[in-house]
């Protein structure tokens, strides 16, 4: 069973994964709420982008372990990932509804 710190949530690695999700769940946000086409999707942008960019995060770390030689997927990746994007989406409310 492999060892999980939280202090391993603050190195270099973990902030680059939070940051880089944060905006694409922040962008992701933007163009689906500046969208005609679907309506719906319009309407739930931020639960659409965060279920997205939370899937999308999972499926690069099973990626990574089972079909990259040499590397490993790791759950504090996904944990960064996943607050990266609820950070992503605290600053679109912040940006554009507060």
């Amino acid at each position: 069973m492999p060892s999980l710190s939280i202090w391993e949530l603050f190195s270099f690695d973990s902030f680059a994964h939070a940051f880089l999700f944060g905006v694409l769940t922040f962008l992701m946000i933007v163009g689906l709420t500046k969208q005609f086409s679907y309506l719906k999707l319009r309407h739930y942008a931020i639960r659409a982008s965060l279920a997205i960019s939370f899937l999308f995060g999972i499926a690069v770390e099973l990626m990574q372990h089972f079909f990259i030689y040499g590397r490993q997927g790791d759950i504090m990746d996904v944990i960064a990932n996943t607050v990266g994007c609820l950070m992503g989406i605290v600053l679109f409310k912040w940006v554009y509804i507060w």
